[in-house]
């Protein structure tokens, strides 16, 4: 892939018009890198529950297992993305000796997929909160070229996504949120009165206040506030 056409697909991901197209866009320039599954979102080390993936692209098998099992509250991956700036392949992990803790059926599922090897690039928040792009490869090793163009790629793609997701919808409710919960959250964390966000949602005011409180609950936050900063820091809402 040559220097301009890395540049045209950055500016195409950049200007997505909505998670579908840019999430197409983003498959097929991977593609040549023999990868053909991906996630995307934003992932809080001291509450996992909080993970918000803004897109899932994996087959229905590896997703079920994913989300279901608890795989993502013992994630070898993620323990070692703490405090992270670069991106981690599975060879990486391995060679850590973290690999094994993921379970014998998560390694079979994997192997039966023929995914060889995987790369995670994380994008640092601070405060033990980062974004997240995992990619996984068949049959192929990843030289620091590749990560590097990789890296590039899935920076853009995770911000373009960001910003789109508040407003098209998320691949799973994050945290476990209804969308009357979420756009409730999004209303008063930009400033709304509980009043306001009814008048806009079309509820009454305890109605909005049972939803935001709901909310925070599920966001693990002790106040409104830290409700608020939770949600804009996941990228569940966007000022």
């Amino acid at each position: 892939m040559t220097d301009f056409g890395i540049a045209n697909i950055l500016c195409a991901i950049s200007t997505a018009p909505d998670p579908v197209i840019c999430a197409r866009m983003f498959q097929d320039a991977i593609a040549t890198f023999d990868s053909d599954a991906f996630v995307c979102g934003e992932v809080d080390l001291r509450a996992l529950q909080r993970t918000v993936f803004f897109v899932i692209h994996w087959p229905e098998s590896w997703r079920k297992f994913y989300l279901e099992s608890g795989l993502l509250r013992r994630d070898p991956l993620l323990d070692m993305l703490k405090g992270r700036h670069e991106p981690l392949t599975w060879t990486e992990l391995r060679q850590a000796g973290k690999w094994t803790s993921v379970g014998t059926q998560a390694l079979q599922i994997i192997a039966d997929h023929g995914w060889t090897e995987g790369l995670a690039v994380p994008i640092p928040r601070g405060d033990r909160r980062f974004g997240l792009v995992s990619l996984f490869f068949r049959g192929r090793s990843l030289d620091p070229h590749d990560k590097s163009l990789l890296a590039m790629l899935s920076r853009a793609f995770h911000e373009r996504l960001r910003n789109l997701a508040s407003e098209h919808g998320f691949a799973c409710p994050p945290a476990g949120l209804t969308k009357r919960e979420v756009d409730t959250l999004r209303l008063i964390a930009l400033g709304s009165t509980d009043r306001e966000a009814a008048l806009k949602l079309g509820i009454s005011t305890a109605t909005a206040h049972e939803y935001f409180e709901k909310a925070k609950r599920k966001l693990k936050a002790s106040t409104r506030a830290e409700a608020a900063a939770i949600a804009v820091s996941l990228g569940i809402v966007i000022p």
